[in-house]
């Protein structure tokens, strides 16, 4: 019984630790679109805004706020946080299933 409680246990772990590699190989892929859209996109709203009405620099709002959005996501996929650390995330992840597992154990019992 114990051995194939070890093997499911190394296959949960095996699994659970392909499907975060999946998850961040998608963020990345993600954040390199939205930086390749980007790039595209804002000079030719440049553009449109200086042939146009060059008398009002219209795309700087976008620029801007575009570019706000894309370091924000940039620091969530590569996971550069200095608020809150991966550490950080961790220990609450750690403490929330600690708090769930007493609460089990608690309805067990009683």
């Amino acid at each position: 019984m114990e051995i194939n409680t070890a093997i499911m246990e190394d296959f949960m772990t095996d699994k659970m630790k392909y499907e975060k590699a999946k998850k961040k190989a998608k963020n990345i892929r993600g954040f390199y679109i939205n930086l390749m859209c980007y790039c595209i996109v804002i000079p030719i709203l440049i553009f449109v805004n200086l042939t146009y009405v060059p008398q009002f620099q219209w795309f700087w709002f976008s620029m801007l706020g575009w570019g706000f959005g894309l370091f924000a996501h940039a620091m969530e996929t590569f996971q550069f946080n200095p608020l809150f650390s991966k550490d950080w995330e961790e220990r609450k992840l750690k403490q929330f299933m600690d708090e769930e597992k007493q609460k089990q154990e608690k309805l067990k019992q009683s």
